[in-house]
């Protein structure tokens, strides 16, 4: 399997637990069986990554917002990356704007309720991003990859929703054990409860993943 590193999107400093990853590596691993689904996986693997970095996930957010933290506008991405004359961010622009849309309409479906826009919408545009990535393909290994795990995104966007649906699911995504959400505050607090909440769903809290200022 091609060891890729979802680099690009990765906040800076971020010490990655890999009982998280091994966590995430197994509910999509069962997910994606259960829904028959085949993938390469390399694209496995590429999600996977997508939501270990989840768990940090300053890069998903726009906190000047005016109603508070939430992520981009996917339009406004669209927009942005159709305006830049420079070829490698509008790769980037249009690879965020892809992530989200996966990880919103896999993840968080409910929340896409009280707005204009549905999940319809976000599964075309995400799908749409990915699609237009898998065009750029380069002279190395990695871009090559890269294009055929975009491909199979764009290609299977619905699918990977789906496995999503049941990732969250199986991490209790939309209540109060939200893992993602505890091991977010465990990491900036070193909070005692979040820590033995983590347990009780099956992820091990690694200490040199604890930010600095609490240790």
């Amino acid at each position: 399997m091609t060891q890729y590193t979802h680099t690009a999107a990765t906040p800076a400093g971020l010490i990655l637990d890999m009982s998280v990853q091994e966590h995430f590596r197994e509910t999509v691993s069962i997910a994606i069986a259960n829904q028959n689904l085949g993938v390469m996986e390399d694209t496995a693997f590429y999600v996977v990554n997508l939501l270990s970095h989840f768990v940090k996930a300053e890069w998903l957010y726009d906190e000047s917002a005016p109603k508070g933290v939430t992520h981009p506008p996917l339009a406004r991405l669209y927009a942005h990356a159709a305006l830049t004359g420079c070829p490698n961010e509008r790769h980037a622009i249009l690879r965020r704007l892809g992530d989200i849309a996966l990880l919103v309409s896999g993840l968080f479906p409910s929340s896409l309720s009280r707005k204009i826009v549905d999940v319809d919408y976000y599964i075309a545009m995400g799908s749409g991003a990915y699609g237009y990535l898998s065009g750029k393909r380069g002279a190395s290994a990695r871009t090559r990859t890269l294009a055929d795990i975009f491909a199979e995104l764009a290609g299977k966007f619905h699918a990977f929703v789906d496995v999503l649906n049941e990732v969250a699911e199986q991490c209790r995504l939309h209540g109060n054990e939200d893992v993602l959400r505890l091991y977010d505050v465990w990491i900036k607090t070193g909070s005692p409860r979040a820590a033995g909440k983590l347990r009780q769903l099956g992820v091990e809290p690694a200490a040199g993943a604890v930010s600095r200022r609490y240790n």
